[in-house]
């Protein structure tokens, strides 16, 4: 059923309707309409007393560099008069001014270097921070490989534009206002080149940055691709081997590599046009003074030595704007990463904290589902409908059916990885959404189906569960998962090492970790995730038993494809197409629930499935 008509028959189904889209829970990115260095300066600030300090010190140093040519000037002056004496003061001058210029440019640099950097480890740790705090909604929306590289790439290239910025950036404006003073003060009329010079190369350099812009943009998001195509391709490597889909997989990567090459060609020729074009203005600016000037020479109107001191002003002044070019160029890639950072940072997580104090819980560990009704954002059909069902402490409650049906978006419910659409989650009689998260998670051991283990020592995986985790904790939690018979046969036992992901572990052994790291939290509710499937029925049988007698009053809700794993369940959910098709036990379902028993058949065979219906 589409979600437009679940909507409309709200009346007559009696759901808690809240506002829905079906582009997902909140705004998608590209609706996210805000000022990118507003989002990014308000929340990641430099030190103020550090950039006055810069400023002071670029300052002196563009100074220092714009009165040399006066004293050159001066120098010419004085070699004409034979004054031997102001020859030398000037030269000592114009050496101290050179050291003043060089050791204020390498404390200014100094400066740069530690508000970029800084600036950089805050932004990536508010990136981090942000994320962490997302719901699966928002990964979902930006993808694991873009976010990856906005945190490392984008505020890499943001930072190098930063310290050219306050380098270059500061330095160049100062000098060109600085040398426009002088040159003015110096020669008068020679100065007034410039004024067709400048704003011709401000538009010049304008139109180059609005064409740049664009294509740095378009350049970022293949950059995602790319990364996103190189992430699958490393996580699936053994996959594209087992079926020799290597050259597939290049043709995809190459065709997408070709595109990028293509945009980062034309990015780099618009940019690199910026360069060339400004240099040949500098030189039809310096050729027009020169002319202008020989002419004023003649004319009795300008001294030899004014007119050198004025083309040197002139030449520092077009230099400085040569470089102020340089930085302005980097400026589209830099804003583009802005951008996308502003993106991440402004985007709100639809699943957060809920307003108010400590929840005042009815009971201990019980879990409830009423009338749920779930689809994930900009699907258009729910896959679970009208979910309802009671798990109590020290009760087990399985959930089975067909591939895609729903049992695990049921789970995830539950510690609010997702919100419901309809109805309302329960837990210890609270609805899960009046928690705070920490709250409501500190009170579930929760094993995905897909088993992660963190890079490290097998210790330090099983304290995710309970950080102060003894070694006795750690022994008896791997007794429980079946994990104690392979830990303790490791050089280091429990401080042997862990390989990114797990891969030094085979898929049974990762499985009985992630349990024995639930365990180690000691919850009143345990959701395990088909986290029985890598495990031999031996073990299964072992462990599943070693739940029962440890697990006390805890409440245990599990998804699993095998009937074995869940015959001596208290309740039995059966599910097909996101519906509740059966609830019973075990012996019940066989006799009441046509899908139930049709797997029951499959796995257990129709002798087995016969017998138990004839004993009961």
């Amino acid at each position: 059923m589409k979600l437009p008509g679940i909507l409309a028959m709200n009346g007559a189904y009696g759901y808690n309707v809240r506002q829905y889209k079906l582009s997902g829970h909140k705004k998608s990115i590209e609706e996210v309409n805000c000022s990118v260095m507003k989002v990014i300066f308000s929340r990641i600030r430099f030190n103020n007393r550090q950039v006055v300090a810069m400023a002071v010190f670029v300052m002196i140093a563009s100074a220092a560099q714009m009165i040399s040519p006066t004293l050159v000037s001066w120098m010419i002056d004085s070699v004409s008069g034979s004054d031997e004496k102001a020859i030398i003061i000037l030269a000592v001058a114009m050496i101290a001014l050179a050291v003043i210029a060089c050791v204020t440019n390498v404390v200014a640099t100094n400066l740069a270097a530690s508000l970029t950097t800084k600036f950089s480890a805050d932004l990536r740790k508010e990136l981090f921070r942000k994320v962490q705090g997302f719901s699966a909604t928002e990964i979902d929306q930006f993808g694991t490989a873009s976010l990856i590289s906005r945190n490392t790439a984008d505020v890499s290239v943001i930072q190098s534009f930063l310290i050219m910025l306050f380098r270059v950036g500061l330095l160049a404006p100062m000098m060109a206002v600085i040398g426009l003073v002088f040159a003015i003060a110096t020669t008068g009329r020679l100065a007034m080149v410039l004024a067709i010079a400048i704003p011709v190369m401000i538009v010049v350099v304008a139109l180059i940055l609005m064409k740049a812009s664009t294509c740095s943009v378009k350049l970022r998001k293949k950059i995602d691709r790319i990364n996103q195509l190189f992430l699958e391709t490393l996580e699936g490597v053994r996959v594209i081997r087992a079926f020799n889909r290597q050259e597939y997989e290049k043709n995809r990567f190459g065709e997408t590599n070709e595109e990028t090459a293509e945009i980062s060609r034309k990015s780099i020729a618009i940019s690199g046009m910026m360069t060339p074009v400004v240099n040949a203005l500098f030189g039809l600016t310096s050729v027009g003074a020169m002319l202008i000037g020989s002419w004023l020479v003649m004319e009795n109107s300008l001294d030899v030595s004014t007119l050198v001191a004025a083309i040197q002003y002139i030449n520092m002044i077009l230099i400085a704007i040569l470089l102020f070019a340089t930085v302005v160029s980097l400026f589209p890639d830099a804003y583009a990463c802005m951008k996308r950072i502003g993106e991440v940072l402004e985007t709100e997580a639809v699943i957060r904290d809920a307003a108010g104090e400590k929840c005042e819980k009815n009971c201990r560990g019980t879990v409830e589902f009423r009338n749920v009704t779930f689809a994930y954002p900009g699907a258009d059909t729910p896959v679970i409908k009208s979910v309802s069902f009671v798990s109590k402490p020290g009760e087990t409650t399985a959930i089975i059916g067909r591939t895609g049906c729903g049992k695990s978006s049921i789970v995830k419910l539950i510690p609010r990885l997702y919100d419901t659409l309809f109805g309302d989650v329960l837990v210890d009689g609270v609805n899960v959404k009046d928690y705070r998260l920490n709250e409501l998670r500190d009170l579930i051991g929760y094993v995905p189906q897909k088993n992660v283990l963190f890079t490290g020592d097998i210790a330090g995986n099983l304290n995710f569960g309970n950080e102060n985790g003894s070694e006795a904790e750690w022994k008896e939690a791997a007794r429980i998962a079946c994990a104690d018979e392979f830990v303790e046969k490791k050089d280091g036992a429990y401080h042997s090492a862990v390989a990114q992901g797990g891969t030094n572990f085979s898929g049974g052994q990762r499985q009985r970790l992630a349990i024995a790291r639930a365990v180690m939290k000691k919850p009143e509710i345990y959701i395990f995730d088909d986290s029985f499937s890598a495990l031999d029925m031996k073990t299964d049988k072992a462990l599943r038993q070693n739940l029962k007698e440890n697990m006390g009053e805890a409440t245990m809700i599990v998804v699993a494809q095998r009937v074995n794993t869940i015959m001596d369940a208290t309740r039995i959910l059966v599910l097909e197409n996101g519906e509740v098709v059966g609830t019973g036990t075990h012996r019940e379902l066989l006799g009441s629930c046509r899908l139930y028993r049709e797997i029951a058949e499959i796995q257990l065979g129709k002798e087995e499935v016969k017998r138990e219906l004839e004993s009961a």
